[in-house]
């Protein structure tokens, strides 16, 4: 078992954009486990918009991290010491790890993980936390249906490029939304998209015109701002917008923007919802079983932009509010 612990804890609550100064590094005895625990060398962590979210203080669907405790961040690792019943030393694991080298967790928070499945990245990736939330959000609140037209924010990102092409799977017509030539490329040829419009070159209330000339049935949101407006001047009657994320929105020093334009659901008879993928974990499963089987079949792709280094957490943090990453950012902590 690792001798030493480094952990990144949250020192201060970010005004804007997350500095290196908002994290404290402790190098502290790496704990030993009590029962029903088991000691996880920490391999991969996954790097998610909503870790900023996390980092404010307030009411939210999930509690904020406190002062001085490690950043909270989901995992994939390795057990090396137990004492659980579940888990022996050896078996990869899933769970909520946080920002450091080991963790010392309770097995009821763990998911037993098969390498042999599938590359452990995909575990934080379309078989992980975004997969599910892609699923669940399109399927259950956007109630996509076949020859309906969905619309995806961030569509080259963890959570976009999923929903795309279960939507796709599901018989839509799919337009995403992404930020370059290249991520537009990728999601149209690779992903098999309808169209790509490239929100940095065109204009993206006009190109949804061209592309949706029937309106937006589903527009699965992941940015906010600008675009949710422009979506929202776009929609068919009876259209449903699922509210994932807002990456836009998250670093702003004041309020929030919100939609100046929301009378349109009124208009439209259209419903806006939230989605918290949380609300499902007893039918995660029924989700990963599904989705194992199209990407068998070769109908679900998954993309991960692995990125090295816990030391470099502040920075590589950064690289999903700057656009930067290509796939679902996933940052390696140490080699299986």
């Amino acid at each position: 078992m690792t001798e030493t612990n480094k952990q990144f804890r949250l020192a201060a609550r970010p005004v804007g954009m997350p500095k290196r100064t908002d994290w404290n590094v402790v190098t502290e005895p790496a704990k030993e486990p009590g029962e029903g625990e088991v000691v996880v060398k920490v391999l991969l962590l996954s790097l998610d918009p909503a870790m900023r979210g996390w980092m404010n203080e307030g009411k939210s669907y999930i509690r904020p991290v406190e002062i001085d405790e490690v950043m909270r961040a989901g995992g994939v690792g390795v057990v090396t010491a137990s004492k659980s019943t579940k888990f022996k030393p050896g078996d990869h694991v899933v769970g909520t790890l946080g920002v450091q080298q080991v963790a010392v967790v309770h097995e009821k928070t763990l998911t037993r993980v098969d390498p042999r499945m599938a590359p452990l990245p995909v575990f934080l990736s379309t078989l992980g936390m975004p997969g599910m939330t892609a699923y669940f959000g399109l399927l259950e609140v956007g109630q996509a249906k076949s020859g309906e037209t969905v619309v995806v924010s961030g569509a080259a990102g963890a959570v976009g490029q999923v929903v795309g092409q279960i939507a796709k799977i599901k018989g839509c017509t799919v337009i995403g939304i992404a930020g370059g030539a290249d991520k537009c490329k990728y999601v149209k040829e690779e992903l098999a998209f309808d169209a790509c419009i490239d929100y940095k070159s065109e204009d993206v209330k006009k190109a949804l015109r061209t592309h949706c000339p029937k309106g937006i049935d589903v527009y699965f949101d992941n940015v906010g701002g600008d675009i949710l407006e422009a979506a929202l001047a776009n929609l068919a009657r009876h259209a449903r917008i699922v509210v994932c994320g807002a990456i836009s929105q998250y670093n702003n020093a004041g309020p929030m923007k919100g939609p100046a334009n929301y009378l349109s659901l009124l208009v439209n008879r259209a419903r806006m919802e939230g989605m918290v993928v949380f609300d499902y974990a007893d039918r995660y499963a029924e989700a990963a079983k599904e989705m194992a089987g199209w990407m068998a079949q070769g109908k679900l792709k998954s993309r991960e932009d692995v990125v090295s280094g816990l030391d470099d957490f502040p920075e590589r943090l950064l690289m999903l509010f700057r656009g930067e990453n290509f796939g679902k950012l996933v940052l390696k902590v140490a080699d299986a």
